[in-house]
């Protein structure tokens, strides 16, 4: 029995999930774009998966570049999701313009207001039909200046925020 596409995005828009923002260079200045496809996949070695659309100019990027960065979004970052995920129009020539940013090993942006960032190298390409899985091996990583701070959160198409358990 096929499910369709439109009662499969609406079971998945009733699934929290992160937000982050994935940067990457090849030739040229970084890029960067919004994911909700964050995923750990080992501690030993450190590995971790992101996937990009095969018609996003990120996955190209990526695939060229053979690095990425990922910057775990707070809950007071809710303005560089909107730049990153392209609802803030005013800066589709430079998404980074006015942000403050730090470089990680690899030399790509991440945020260091974020609740963490990530700095891997491509080790595996697993293509799909319409997107690339690429799993990263983490060279570098950091709690950001806000680790403590709640997350920002992607739920029924809306950025979110959760309250600790308790509270």
């Amino acid at each position: 029995m096929a499910v369709s596409a439109d009662l499969f995005r609406d079971v998945f828009r009733r699934w929290p999930s992160g937000i982050a923002v994935v940067t990457a260079r090849h030739d040229g200045p970084a890029h960067g774009m919004v994911i909700g496809s964050l995923c750990s996949l080992s501690a030993t070695p450190p590995l971790v998966m992101v996937s990009a659309g095969h018609t996003s100019r990120s996955h190209d990027i990526i695939d060229g570049g053979g690095i990425f960065a990922v910057s775990i979004l707070s809950s007071a970052q809710i303005p560089i999701f909107e730049r990153f995920a392209g609802f803030d129009r005013a800066f589709d020539d430079d998404r980074f313009a006015g942000l403050a940013t730090v470089e990680a090993p690899s030399g790509l942006p991440v945020f260091p207001e974020a609740l963490a960032w990530l700095d891997c190298r491509v080790v595996a390409r697993h293509p799909g039909e319409g997107y690339t899985i690429f799993v990263g091996e983490v060279g570098a990583a950091s709690l950001g200046a806000s680790a403590e701070a709640a997350p920002l959160v992607y739920f029924r198409r809306q950025p979110a925020t959760l309250a600790p358990a308790g509270s």
